[in-house]
């Protein structure tokens, strides 16, 4: 395995790039530590794949320095680097068994005969082929053929990094599930560093350790799942990460209170003067917005609710903003009207999509 360090790295598609919207990454620094299950996520277009390229070895970056192990391998070609990847669609060899498959990469580095049969076996029983070790790949479904994918990459044990761009695009919503657990258990079991691409966020929380979030060719934020969904420290994050994502509006703040559309919110920290800044925002998980009785809290217009069994999701208006509420199966909630009210040490407050720090009220 090996630490993969990002310096000053950037890349454009451009020959001569004017500014930051002409690079697909924009620059980072950014550590990959040895034996860490990362997942790089973001919607399509934000320069996910691209950035694994660079660390493969299938781009030189247009900036920067790409380290492994303190050694520069910028321009080093990806067969010089010892990584594995595995793309979007399976990358097998049809003609040949599923054993030969998963045998390939130790008999091309010749590794001995009993090494690797003993390899291709315990690899073959984790992810469930061991039944078809005979079988051609050419007779086998577009499931069964990723993951024979998936143990070639896996049944190295030399490799510095291996690396997953949307693996499992391909794959049954179930055998989803079941490969993302197998991964995580090889990861825990061989201490493999690994580096997973994905635009969805399911996979992405419930497979890394931790996850680097990119919007617009830009590293928003790096964090554990906890961090990303309790503390996110950009706009984008917020809503990109959560089912739903996380409510913002337009607020206006002063000290440790914000207002809505004429509503007055009680913060938990006191916040500075942001009259500098184009948008001024607050943000609150839905889980972190309560149905009120009584007279006490928020007017609001009930627009909808949806009854999930255990829970029910509750949209809204507050002066003409709309809120996501998840409420428990219990909670009574009127057909129009209702009154909420938010967690005050749950609501952050953003200046053009950033967090802003405040201080104990």
């Amino acid at each position: 395995m090996a630490r993969i360090a990002l310096e000053n790295v950037a890349h454009s598609y451009q020959p001569a790039p004017q500014g930051p919207a002409d690079f697909a990454v924009k620059e980072l620094d950014h550590v990959w530590e040895d034996g860490s299950a990362y997942a790089l996520l973001g919607p399509s277009g934000c320069g996910k794949t691209t950035l694994l390229n660079i660390i493969s070895g299938l781009l030189v970056p247009s900036r920067g320095t790409v380290r492994f192990d303190g050694v520069d391998v910028t321009e080093t070609i990806p067969e010089r680097r010892n990584i594995a990847q595995v793309f979007q669609f399976p990358v097998v060899y049809d003609t040949m068994t599923v054993y030969d498959n998963l045998a390939f990469p130790l008999r091309n580095r010749g590794v001995a005969a009993a090494e690797t049969d003993s390899r291709v076996r315990e690899i073959a029983r984790m992810l469930e082929l061991d039944d078809r070790l005979q079988h051609r790949a050419r007779r086998l479904t577009a499931d069964a053929k990723q993951k024979i994918s998936l143990g070639r990459a896996l049944v190295r044990s030399d490799v510095a990094a291996i690396l997953f761009d949307e693996p499992l695009t391909v794959i049954d919503p179930h055998l989803k599930w079941l490969l993302r657990s197998k991964l995580k258990q090889l990861h825990h079991q061989f201490d493999f560093t690994m580096i997973y691409v994905t635009h969805d966020q399911t996979e992405a929380l419930t497979f890394a350790d931790r996850v680097v979030v990119m919007y617009e060719g830009e590293v928003v934020q790096i964090g554990t799942p906890e961090e990303l969904f309790e503390r996110p420290i950009h706009t984008f994050v917020g809503y990109f990460i959560g089912s739903p994502g996380m409510n913002v509006a337009p607020a206006a703040v002063a000290g440790n209170k914000a207002v809505v559309a004429g509503h007055e919110i009680e913060l938990d920290r006191a916040y500075p003067t942001l009259d500098g800044a184009a948008n001024v925002e607050i943000g609150v998980r839905p889980e972190y917005v309560e149905i009120c009785r009584g007279e006490d809290g928020l007017p609001v217009s009930v627009r909808r609710v949806d009854d999930i069994g255990r829970l029910k999701l509750v949209k809204v208006d507050l002066g003409g903003h709309l809120f996501n509420i998840v409420a428990g199966e219990d909670t009574e909630i009127a057909a129009t009207q209702a009154r909420i009210r938010f967690d005050r040490r749950r609501v952050h407050v953003y200046a053009d999509g950033h967090i802003v720090e405040g201080r104990a009220a």
